[in-house]
This record gives C-alpha cells, structure tokens and sequence, in this order.
C-alpha cells in the first residue's frame, strides 16, 4: 500500500511504490515524455510521465503515485515514475513564473502578489532562516536561565517619548498599541531576573525608507543583578552568533570579541562632527567599514550614546552622566540592536520623571518594592533578515510589510 513520501526522502524508498504529494513547480511536455517538477515542503522531486497522460498547470496541487527509482539528473538523484495522478486542486497561470532561480518582479509586485511570491524557494528560505533564527534565539536564552514571558499589546500608556504611537479606542477609553514590551520585561525582571519575549510591536512610523516598517518582529531580553551594560552585550553576542549560525544563509564575520567604540570616538572614526548627537545612516556605515577592516568583524558595538537621546529608563554613565550606559550593535554598517542598562531606583526614576511619575505608577510599582541593577536589549528580526541576506529594502525580509502605504495583503 502506497504512503505518502517527501521529496528528500524519496532515497531511502527506492523500488517502493509511494505517494508524493505537492505543486507543480514545472512541466516539461516532450514528444515521447513529460517531466513534472513537484514541490514540497522539503524540496523538489521529478516525476516522470508518458505521453498522453493530461497534467496540470503549474502550481496545481497533485498527489502522484509511482515507483521511485535512482536517476542521476534528477533532483536529488531520485525520480518517480507515474503510475496515476490525482489533481487535488487546479490553479490558475501564477503571476510569476517560480520555477526561475530568482523571482523576476519588482519590490511592488512581489509584495502585492506575496500569496504566490512566497511559495519561490529563495523566499521560503528567508523565512525559513528566520524559524531558525529565533530558534537559535530561544534556545540560546533558554539555556542562559531566561524565562518567556508574553506581554500586552494594548497599553494605556505610551512605553517610549514621542508621538510615534498607534492610538485606538478602548472601549471609551484612549490606549496604544504597544511600541515595546519594555515595561513589562522589567517589571518580570523582578519576578524571573531572566525574561524574553518574541512578539509584534507597533510603530506609527512617518519615515517612508527601506529600513522602517509600521509593525515589526522583536525579540526582547532583559536581565537583572548586571554589573552594568557590559554584561548585557555578553549575552547579546552569544544570542546573535546562534542565530547566525543557525539562519545559515551566510558566512557572518564575528571574532572572538566583537570591538566596541565609545559614541565620542564612533563619531570620529565616522567623520562626523563632534557634537552630532546621533550617528546618521552612512556614519553606521563608515563604522561597519572599520570594524570590518580593523578587527574582520561584521559587528561592533557603540556604546555611551548623549543621555539627551536615549529614554528616560535609561542609566548614566556613572563616569560622566552626559553619556549612557546604553549601545546600538551595527551589523553591516546598519543598527541592528539597541541595549543598556535601566535605571532600578524609584528615587531615580521619581527624578527623572518629575510630575510625569502618576501617569506611570503601574510601572513604577515594581521598582517601589526593590529591583536588581538590570538590563537588556532588543532585536528587530526583519533588519535581521535584510543584513543577514543583502537584502536593500528590510520589506523583502518581512512576510506581509506594513509602512506608510501598505495595509494589504
């Protein structure tokens, strides 16, 4: 009795009559044969049909059963000779043809067609790279004694300064889709020491760029008893090497320390001006290129940005309070990551906040009955992605983009 057979399993059944289920990726109607390349969830598989036997267009989902036999210019070295097909759903002509090693669209049309666009094997393998990733992820926290938490994302109260938030109404009442679970994960700090968290956050971003997205993946860590910033880029590497490692779609450059550069000397090295306050995009990159040359790094940390620039939650540099105990990772001369350490004293965070401290006490509870120095840091995934693959625009890493223009599909 045939079973169902993946495409990279079809070695291990050679002579045996299976079933091999899928889309057709292509088909090759000769004279005397047709060749029928079936898609799968673990690759492609030939099939080899006579001639007269109707076949389906491509992407039409079939279920195919016949004889595996060993075939050197096959797929994997395996082919099914038919014996019947059953169409199991019939397609319509895709709009792009995804049997081409490359989908040949435009940004535009890629996205809008994403239903189909994402099914070519170079998209699936971005996204597949990014399961890995957050894999890697998790298991790298996991095994550091990191607890996942899963927070709000309707808040009463914007987490960052700014006006960059999605406002809704709440049954009558204003709220916020939540910009960062950065609240919630100190607060668990004081519960767990250790948290994660993978999930959506919201950002009513105005920059129309290749970089900016309205919603995006983060991945959230934070940790207590640090003896300052220092100890949460410890972790930050070991997190991003495993999940660098474990996308695998490039060979990413880290030695065994990564350099970091202080905001001050960051700006020199980049040729910008001394008193800019932040570094611009092509300062990122001039300090992509110098890592890369300097210490054959594809990361580097900037640490002790202006304390003008960072939120309130924010600890100073006990050295010099101008500067914080904070840091952006550059991977490929793009941000990839921003950290630090949290202020954990409610006199602290009373100082700072001054009348602002009453719309805050849900947060500020934790720190009223006793929180560990602590830090952390987070990861947007889709930028992640864009490095990690060379992709120019970050909405090519994201499944379904949403920007200034883009609510479908």
């Amino acid at each position: 009795m045939s079973y169902r057979v993946l495409s990279g399993e079809l070695a291990r059944h050679t002579g045996a009559t299976i079933r091999l289920c899928g889309w057709v990726h292509r088909r090759r109607v000769l004279a005397k044969v047709t060749f029928l390349i079936v898609r799968d969830r673990a690759g492609l598989a030939q099939v080899v049909v006579p001639p007269g036997v109707p076949v389906p267009g491509e992407e039409s989902v079939i279920e195919v059963t016949g004889r595996v036999v060993a075939n050197d210019v096959a797929p994997g070295g395996f082919e099914v000779v038919h014996e019947s097909i059953e169409v199991l759903s019939e397609a319509q002509p895709p709009p792009v043809e995804l049997f081409r090693p490359a989908v040949e669209a435009g940004l535009p049309a890629l996205l809008d067609h994403a239903a189909v666009t994402l099914r070519h094997p170079a998209r699936r393998a971005v996204f597949a790279a990014a399961a890995a990733a957050v894999g890697a992820f998790r298991a790298t926290l996991d095994g550091l004694g990191f607890t996942e938490v899963f927070t709000p994302k309707i808040v009463g109260t914007a987490t960052e300064s700014g006006a960059n938030v999605f406002a809704l109404d709440y049954f009558g009442r204003p709220a916020y889709l939540a910009q960062s679970p950065q609240f919630y994960k100190q607060t668990m700090v004081g519960v767990f020491e250790r948290v994660y968290e993978v999930g959506p956050v919201f950002r009513a971003e105005p920059h129309d760029t290749s970089r900016h997205l309205a919603t995006y993946t983060s991945l959230d860590a934070e940790l207590g008893f640090v003896r300052d910033h220092r100890d949460v880029m410890a972790v930050l590497t070991q997190v991003v090497r495993a999940m660098t490692a474990a996308a695998g779609l490039d060979a990413v450059r880290i030695p065994d320390e990564v350099p970091v550069v202080h905001f001050s000397e960051a700006l020199r090295l980049a040729g910008a001006p001394g008193d800019e306050p932040d570094l611009a995009p092509e300062h990122e990159r001039a300090l992509g290129a110098w890592a890369l040359r300097e210490h054959g790094s594809d990361l580097v940390y900037v640490e002790g940005y202006p304390m003008a620039k960072r939120p309130f939650y924010t600890h100073p540099q006990p050295s010099d309070p101008r500067w914080s105990n904070s840091f952006d990772l550059l991977f490929r001369g793009v941000e990839l990551v921003t950290g630090g350490q949290r202020l954990h004293r409610l006199g602290d965070y009373l100082a700072v906040l001054g009348p602002q401290a009453e719309h805050l006490e849900g947060y500020l509870a934790a720190f009223r009955h006793g929180m560990p120095p602590h830090g952390g840091f987070a990861i947007g995934l889709e930028r992640f992605l864009a490095r990690l693959t060379g992709a120019a625009n970050v909405r090519e890493t994201t499944l379904f983009p949403r920007d200034l223009h883009r609510l479908a599909p």
